[in-house]
């Protein structure tokens, strides 16, 4: 054999063209997939979408560490990476899958169907799963996408090696270019006819919310002290706007409510005679406004889930009594209270401590407006004293009475505490750390809580000093935040300061460092500054 009979041939032009033009045929048709589903979607339903669904199964699957690690990191944007992750995912996927498709035609248009596969029954596996139609929309787009990667493929040049000086046959470009041209411009705009489509499925529930007064409340919320507000620039404002209040969880696409059809069922044990309210049932009811400050477990100590604000809305114990239900120290036979949202989400509360006093509500109201669909609109649950994964249950729509021994909550499910009472904490907001002050007076101030129970005292520590007491703002009410200031004669140099609070009941801020799992973190915050 000659020497050049033993050196390979080089791959023909034509091959070189079906692999470069694999991976984007890939991905016009996973665009298109894509697309297509999301058209479906806003004729079926918004939430079925295999974006959100694959998305909201990757959030109940996470372990409880990783979620954590996420609000940490993210904050509030840890939704938009979340999608931004399975998109890229969905892309190298598509790229993929078009390059194989080139020399496995079949099997890479089969491969388009494991995607629908996958959509299909991550959305019918969501706890708000609407039954076998929620499948249609992933189905519909895997079906459009692998028919279009194998037409697509089809039109590339033969794969068939060329015998030497053999020209070949004409290649159609011209055909090729308009098909994906055309395939292109169909997804686009398939798309953005779905995002239409699904906006304006929601747009009678936000025509619903514009259309709401809220009534004067029956029980206003007093006057909040004029000394309640700290006069230190850079202190958080005593009560939060709601464009501020912080948003933690779980839902990928916020859930767009009609006040006019929403319902709520008051059902299970010890329940003898079970209620279905509507909105405006609730709106005849005698109210009541509250300032309440919130808290999320996922806060660290001196995180920002934490915020205040003035709701209104009905007396939830009222509504359990009148439908019998009796706590737990009065012989009810259900501990427990599983509010159910819209979404599916689960969030179990002590029957006890909603029904001990305290002004837990079903919330219509926030801040003098009907509440932000980003903040649980038409009604939420609010409970002071507890955070928000045991009480806060936004977009609620139904509330069984059962016990803790019976039921376990989407979050205990997940290794977080069944009960969970907000700790005692304080935080500095002002100097900010590694700020650069000057020496002379700096005031430092911030905000301390312990919900239900009320801030007694804070005291700040300079490096390893002694504590000094500082000034407490007047206080709103034991459920509310107070905000505190100290005037410090700061020195130069490198220094440590480091706050901590006592509640009513004499508990001082521990100095004990945990994390958020399983019910709230503890320690004290600490900010290192340099004093120039």
């Amino acid at each position: 054999m000659s020497d050049h009979d033993k050196t390979p041939r080089n791959p023909s032009a034509r091959t070189w063209t079906r692999l470069g033009l694999g991976a984007p045929i890939g991905l016009l048709a996973g665009g298109a997939a894509l697309a297509v589903a999301e058209l479906a979607a806003a004729a079926v339903r918004p939430r079925s979408g295999p974006v959100v669904a694959v998305g909201g199964a990757a959030v109940d699957r996470t372990p409880t560490a990783v979620k954590d690690w996420a609000i940490r990191t993210f904050g509030t944007n840890d939704k938009l990476v979340l999608q931004l992750g399975i998109l890229a995912v969905l892309t190298l996927f598509a790229l993929a899958l078009g390059a194989f498709a080139v020399r496995h035609r079949r099997a890479g248009a089969a491969g388009v169907l494991v995607f629908g596969v996958v959509g299909a029954a991550a959305a019918l596996g969501r706890p708000d799963s609407a039954g076998v139609t929620d499948a249609f929309p992933s189905a519909l787009g895997a079906i459009a996408g692998a028919v279009l990667l194998y037409l697509l493929v089809g039109l590339l040049p033969a794969p068939r090696r060329e015998a030497p000086g053999e020209r070949g046959e004409v290649w159609d470009r011209r055909r090729f270019v308009i098909a994906a041209t055309a395939v292109a411009a169909a997804s686009a705009g398939a798309g953005v006819l779905g995002r239409a489509l699904s906006g304006a499925s929601g747009r009678e529930a936000v025509a619903s919310r514009e259309s709401i007064t809220l009534p004067p409340p029956d029980s206003g919320a007093p006057a909040v002290p004029r000394r309640a507000r700290a006069r230190v620039e850079g202190v958080s404002p005593f009560t939060t706007p709601n464009s501020d209040f912080y948003r933690v969880d779980t839902a990928l696409v916020v859930p767009k409510v009609d006040a006019t059809s929403w319902r709520l069922r008051i059902h299970g044990e010890g329940v003898t005679r079970e209620k279905t309210l509507t909105f405006d049932d609730l709106l005849r009811r005698e109210l009541i406004e509250r300032d309440i400050t919130l808290t999320c477990v996922s806060n660290e100590v001196g995180g920002p889930y934490v915020g205040n604000a003035r709701w209104i809305g009905v007396r939830l114990a009222d509504l359990l009594e009148e439908c019998g239900v009796r706590p737990p120290s009065a012989g009810g036979p259900a501990d427990q209270l599983v509010a159910r949202s819209v979404d599916g989400m689960t969030i179990g509360s002590p029957v006890e401590d909603v029904m001990d006093g305290r002004d837990a509500m079903l919330a219509v109201g926030m801040n003098g407006e009907p509440l932000p669909f980003d903040h649980g609109f038409p009604v939420r649950m609010v409970v002071p004293g507890l955070y928000g994964y045991v009480s806060a249950c936004k977009w609620i729509e139904d509330i069984e009475l059962t016990t803790f021994d019976s039921y376990d909550a989407y979050w205990v499910k997940r290794d977080w505490a069944r009960e969970a009472p907000i700790k005692t904490q304080s935080r500095i907001d002002t100097p900010k750390p590694f700020a650069r002050p000057k020496a002379g007076t700096v005031m430092v101030a911030g905000v301390a809580w312990a919900q239900h129970r009320g801030i007694d005292k804070v005291e700040i520590r300079v490096d390893d000093g002694p504590w000094e007491e500082a000034v407490l703002a007047a206080e709103d009410s034991r459920d509310t935040w107070r905000q505190w200031s100290y005037a410090w004669r700061a020195t130069k140099g490198g220094h440590t300061l480091t706050v901590r609070a006592t509640d009513r009941t004499g508990e001082v801020q521990t100095d004990k460092r945990t994390r958020t799992v399983p019910d709230g973190a503890s320690g004290r915050h600490s900010v290192v500054v340099t004093v120039d």
